[in-house]
Order: structure tokens, then sequence, then C-alpha cells
């Protein structure tokens, strides 16, 4: 990687040119505004913007993309619940299972981040992909299965089994994030998108709700006097999607 002349202005990065190697990962730290007066970007190299900060601003007046080159700044999936534990058996005869427990509920999955591109003379010689995705919610977690009811004797009918525990929430999917490109003197890079300049900025898929733990097992007995299998946990609820992004484009020859 080049760097020239780099030096940092209230929060700034400014840079007389900014060269990124073959397959080279240059991740934009400390900063949300990075300003050079020229960017190259060789094949397969990538910038990734970090979640440190939600927007992040690039200005550059050259730009030169070469083959297979990326732009990310996606949001981070949603961590999944933790299953419940399963209830307990008894030791003894007779007694009932106890009840499963409930999962615990998914993580929300974060937003893609927001990008303002303010660019001059840019040279698509390749493909640049900018993704910018939310996060997919976490799974819920599985609700614990109920214990198992004791056996029974012949005094005394076999125990219940436990009633399974529910499963719980997943997490909602994180917003695509926003991408905005002001350009001047490249009034053909509009009609590149989708071709060489690809945006992905979906929404983050949804957590699925967690598994609905199963009912114990009824204690059996010698006379025939079984107890009950316990009643299954509810399932738990999947969680929202998350929106895609939006594109701006703003041309100016």
């Amino acid at each position: 990687m080049l760097l020239l002349w780099a030096f940092c202005v209230q929060g700034q990065v400014r840079l007389d040119k900014l060269e990124l190697a073959a397959k080279q990962e240059y991740v934009l730290r400390g900063t949300d505004i990075l300003v050079t007066d020229t960017l190259m970007m060789a094949d397969s190299s990538v910038m990734v913007l970090p979640e440190e900060k939600k927007e992040y601003f690039l200005h550059a007046a050259y730009v030169s993309i070469g083959n297979g080159c990326r732009i990310i700044g996606r949001g981070a999936t949603g961590t999944p619940g933790n299953p419940g534990r399963k209830g307990v058996s008894p030791g003894g005869p007779c007694a009932d299972g106890g009840p499963g427990r409930s999962g615990t509920g998914g993580s929300h999955g974060t937003d893609g981040r927001i990008l303002s591109l303010y660019l001059k003379n840019v040279y698509l010689n390749g493909t640049l992909e900018i993704t910018l995705n939310g996060g997919n919610g976490g799974d819920g977690g599985n609700g614990g299965d109920g214990g198992d009811g004791g056996n029974g004797t012949i005094g005394c009918a076999g125990g219940n089994g436990g009633k399974g525990g529910n499963g719980s929430t997943g997490g909602n999917g994180g917003q695509g994030g926003t991408l905005t490109v002001v350009c001047k003197g490249c009034s053909n890079l509009q009609e590149q998108l989708n071709r060489k300049l690809i945006v992905r900025n979906f929404g983050g898929g949804a957590g699925r709700g967690g598994f609905a733990g199963q009912g114990g097992a009824p204690g059996m007995s010698p006379d025939g006097k079984e107890g009950r299998r316990g009643m299954k946990g509810n399932a738990g609820t999947g969680g929202i999607a998350g929106k895609a992004g939006q594109l701006y484009f703003d041309v100016v020859d």
C-alpha cells in the first residue's frame, strides 16, 4: 500500500495518493472521512469500513479501479440465543418431571454502513462491488425439553412428564446501508450500475424463532397407572427482516 503525505485534520485523513496493491485489504480506522487526490485499487483489493463509525465519506479527484475490487461496510450478524436447559428428572419414584427452561432471544443484526462518495474522473477498468447489507438477526434459542416423570410403584402412579420450555424470539435484521454517489466528469458511471458497479445494500434476514421444547416422558408403573406426558412448549416468533437501503446518484458533467 502506498500512502503519500498523510495527515489528519479534525478527524479527517488527507492523502495525496492511496494505492492498494492486488488482493490487499485496507481498513479505514480512526476516521469517518477520507480525502485523497488519487485512489487506485488494483485487482481484488478491498477497502473495509469498520463498525466503529455508522457513516463514512470518501472524497477522491481521480479514481482507478481494477477487477474484482470491493468496498465492504456490511452490518454484523446477531448472536444466537442460548437453548433452555432440560427439566429435572426425579431420582425417586412417582415424582413429576421438572419443566424445561425457555431459550433466550437472538440479538438484532446491525445496520449496514452509510457511505457517501464524492468523486471526479472515475475509471472503472474492472469491477467495483460496494456491499452495505444489514446483518442477519440471530436465531432464538430452543426451549429445553421437560424432565421425565419418575416410575411408579405398586402404591403410587408414575409421575407426569414436565412441560417443555418455550422457544425464544429471533433477532431483527439490520437495515441496509445508504449509498450516495456524487460524481463530476463521469457521466457514464450510472450506466455501469449492475455491470461494472455493483451495489448490495439489502436488509438483513430475520432470525428464526426458537423451537419448542418437548414434553417429558411419563413415568411407567407396574399396575398400569402411568403418568401423563408433559405438554410441549411454545415455539418462539421470528424476528423482522431489515429494510433495503437507498441508492442516490448525482452525476455532473
